[in-house]
């Protein structure tokens, strides 16, 4: 079969190219759309409208966790499951997390929207961001289902090899996305609710396409109603990676979440100018988890096929394009972070202090290469203790306990080193788990 070839005779780099490249462009059409959007809603001028819809971003992040659980932990099993030939197998569970996505993504709309002024509340609104930031906020919630569910099949069809589809739909989400943003602002001035609303809109139409996608050219996996049971091992073995897997993208919000709230402290002027920041940090960022993620099938099967050679010859190819991209994206970006940060919001106090605040996160990215290695790795094998410690670390756990310290100590100045500290934390945190776990 094709899917054999391909994974099991193909040469590394280029069966790996094939897989992450599709994965990677669609990251950098994620990475066009945030600052386009950051650009968009900044030429407004108004700090709060940048302020809340920046408060409003851990709620996005929390809604690809939840996705995450069905989408990265079913494509991580189903991966092993093609290695060892149980095709029959792998696509009762594509069945089964595609539905499970979608009765989670509608329950927790319904709870987004009961809870909604304790939850804005948590993100760190002031009364100067509510207005701002409900707006955005009950547009995503909305539109959730969109949002969660294109999480499942955009992650399976990879283990099949049809990365350039998943990529194809992205992209086609996020121009209509781009296309949108300008038209809700600064026609319609629907402010935050018009950038919410393009969001959604554009995500609709990526599900539509992925789901297509599938049932069109996947030759194994599937989306038929009739073929969701799955057995309660099976359904544990998705949890079980799946949760520490959706525990990354909900530590990131926390992680978004606490850093706001700290910077609250010093003004509307530290929370834009983050917000800012954490969009330009998404140009390295989204590429390293392309990079990671595109190359997790390959990983995946190898693994279940038993591949000991071909396995570790991955890993090794895996952390040499990581680290080498990291290093010589952040070393460009920290050269003309002040220009960066003046295409956005071309104001003294938001250029000094965004620069300063671009700078820290960059100087630990290569770190932040190798880290992802280590998260991706553990879920592609089962590992659900390395999975869940990498995925409470970097933002969660060891990022809580630093900024804690480092405010006390350095004011905002150790707000900005928090996330730097951490990096390198969890970065040998994952270098122990992995010379430990990984074994074929």
């Amino acid at each position: 079969m094709k899917i054999e070839q391909l994974f099991e005779h193909e040469s590394i780099p280029k069966v790996y190219m094939q897989l992450a490249l599709p994965v990677v462009l669609g990251m950098v059409a994620s990475m066009i759309y945030n600052l386009a959007d950051t650009f968009f809603v900044a030429k407004t001028g108004n700090a709060n409208l940048v302020a809340g819809i920046a408060l409003g971003t851990p709620l996005f992040s929390f809604m690809l966790a939840v996705g995450d659980i069905f989408g990265l932990g079913g494509s991580a099993i189903i991966s092993q499951l093609l290695g060892k030939k149980q095709h029959l197998d792998s696509a009762h569970l594509s069945s089964f997390c595609f539905y499970a996505a979608i009765i989670f993504s509608l329950l927790l709309t319904v709870l987004m929207l009961v809870f909604e002024r304790p939850l804005l509340k948590l993100l760190g609104v002031t009364a100067a961001t509510y207005p701002y930031a409900a707006g955005f906020y009950r547009m995503m919630a909305l539109g959730s289902v969109f949002i969660i569910v294109s999480l499942v099949p955009g992650n399976i069809i990879r283990t099949e090899g049809l990365a350039t589809k998943s990529m194809a739909a992205t992209l086609a989400g996020t121009i209509l996305t781009i296309l949108l943003d300008p038209l809700f602002l600064f026609v319609f001035h629907w402010g935050a609710t018009g950038v919410g609303l393009a969001n959604v809109i554009g995500y609709a139409l990526n599900t539509s396409l992925l789901v297509y996608f599938m049932v069109k050219d996947c030759q194994i996996l599937t989306l038929s109603p009739h073929q969701w049971r799955v057995a309660p091992p099976a359904v544990r073995a998705v949890l079980k990676i799946g949760i520490p897997a959706s525990l990354t993208n909900f530590m990131q919000s926390f992680g978004v979440m606490l850093l706001n709230n700290y910077l609250a402290r010093y003004g509307t002027t530290a929370v834009a100018a983050m917000g800012i920041v954490l969009k330009i940090y998404m140009v390295v960022m989204l590429i390293m988890v392309g990079f990671a993620f595109g190359a997790q099938p390959l990983i995946g099967y190898n693994y279940g096929a038993k591949n000991k050679a071909r396995f570790h010859a991955i890993l090794r190819f895996d952390f040499l394009i990581e680290v080498v991209y990291a290093l010589g994206c952040a070393l460009v970006l920290m050269i003309f972070a002040p220009q960066l940060v003046a295409l956005f919001m071309n104001q003294a106090a938001i250029v000094a202090l965004g620069t300063k605040m671009l700078r820290w996160l960059l100087i630990t990215a290569p770190f932040v290469g190798a880290i992802l290695v280590f998260t991706t790795v553990f879920q592609s094998l089962g590992k659900a203790t390395g999975a869940l410690i990498m995925a409470v670390s970097r933002q969660g756990i060891i990022f809580a306990a630093v900024i804690v310290l480092l405010a006390w100590l350095f004011g905002l100045q150790g707000v900005i080193l928090a996330q730097p500290v951490a990096d390198i934390l969890t970065f040998l945190i994952g270098f122990g788990l992995y010379r430990r776990l990984v074994t074929l």
